[in-house]
């Protein structure tokens, strides 16, 4: 699928010595590294998730849960 997008000067001119460098089009470059954010912001995303669930927050931990998972990290030998 063709894309039309807009980039800074400075942007383009890094992206097109990359593709030089690595000997890709352009085009995959632009790809792999839409590829590459996706995969970090969906990771971004989990870490979220679980601070969410087990967050730092006074109040949000769960005695019965943060007692159990200690002794699971004291048995793992850790």
């Amino acid at each position: 699928m063709k894309v039309a997008i807009s980039v800074p000067d400075r942007i383009s001119r890094a992206a097109d010595q990359a593709a030089r460098r690595m000997r890709v089009p352009r085009s995959q470059l632009y790809a792999r590294a839409v590829e590459a954010y996706l995969k970090h912001a969906d990771g971004q995303d989990v870490t979220e998730r679980l601070n969410a669930v087990y967050g730092d927050e006074p109040g949000e931990r769960d005695p019965f849960l943060e007692k159990a998972a200690r002794a699971t990290l004291l048995r793992s030998g850790w």
